[in-house]
């Protein structure tokens, strides 16, 4: 395959960081909810209201698509869901901003998974932005660990886990051919896939529903701007920018976590979340201002 840009880089960039922002303040509300909600059922009525709610709109949607559409969109939810399990598990014991910046980690693995898996290449722009995002993991998770910051291994461990199985999931999806024509529906497949597999854990022990209208606010924002509207923003944005450059855009995920984190729940903000937050906005300014090159996997 030869070397491409994306069609509308801009507009992808746009809606992948509101994808960032809806996805990193699903972190300090999750970690919140589940402490009067399991797990596994929050997981499955977020990803069973988002799956209604978008079929609402497009009743229609699912008619007649084509075997691969359907195949792809299985796939991606269950890398997606098996990550999103394994997160809000190891969440427990971790500061929801030390989740968020593993979870970030993923930007860091998307290439090399690219490079080992399908043989892609990329620009030394992008490698640049890849290596400051890294950096700023290693910013925020060791030099913070060592401000005293309460970190588990084993939680640490499933986190970085379902970091793995996110860059999986955005090289599937930049991957998939049929990504413009069948966006909305591969979003509505993935939360299907997800709220039935959760469903499945959750349903046997019956399912604790939020009690109070504050929390039912927190599941309404974790399944419509969260999942909803983020699955939808992701499948069109991927349409638009390739899979290294979307990682990168992502990792701004930790500056909403931190920002929520220490607005609403009071925790702290030091010294490390600055550099980590500016070296993320460093590999993001690199990917999405003009001037850089991407290119995509080399044909097999």
């Amino acid at each position: 395959m030869t070397a491409a840009t994306a069609p509308r880089p801009l507009v992808g960039a746009v809606l992948l960081l509101f994808v960032s922002a809806a996805w990193g303040s699903a972190f300090p509300l999750m970690k919140d909810l589940i402490e009067r909600i399991p797990v596994a059922d929050l997981v499955a009525e977020r990803y069973a209201l988002a799956t209604l709610a978008l079929l609402v709109l497009r009743p229609s949607c699912l008619r007649g698509l084509p075997e691969n559409t359907w195949l792809t969109g299985i796939l991606l939810g269950l890398l997606f869901g098996v990550g999103q399990t394994a997160q809000a598990v190891a969440l427990h014991d971790l500061p929801s901003s030390v989740s968020g910046f593993t979870v970030g980690s993923y930007v860091v693995i998307t290439p090399v998974l690219g490079l080992v898996v399908l043989g892609a290449r990329l620009s030394g722009r992008t490698w640049a932005a890849v290596a400051l995002a890294m950096a700023a993991m290693t910013v925020f998770t060791l030099l913070r660990g060592a401000e005293g910051a309460d970190i588990s291994l084993p939680a640490l461990v499933v986190t970085l886990l379902s970091a793995v199985l996110y860059s999986a999931h955005t090289l599937v999806l930049g991957a998939f051919d049929r990504g413009r024509q069948d966006a909305y529906a591969i979003a509505v497949i993935q939360l299907g896939v997800i709220a039935v597999m959760t469903g499945v854990l959750a349903v046997p022990d019956g399912l604790t529903l939020p009690e109070t209208p504050a929390d039912w606010g927190i599941l309404g924002h974790l399944s419509i701007v969260a999942c909803a509207l983020g699955f939808l923003a992701r499948s069109f944005g991927q349409v638009h920018v390739p899979p290294v450059p979307a990682a990168v855009i992502l990792s701004a995920q930790p500056i909403w976590v931190t920002a929520l984190a220490t607005l609403v729940y009071g925790e702290s903000l030091t010294w490390t979340v600055f550099l980590g937050g500016g070296l993320i906005a460093g590999a993001m300014l690199l990917v999405v201002l003009p001037g850089g090159r991407t290119l995509r996997a080399r044909s097999q």
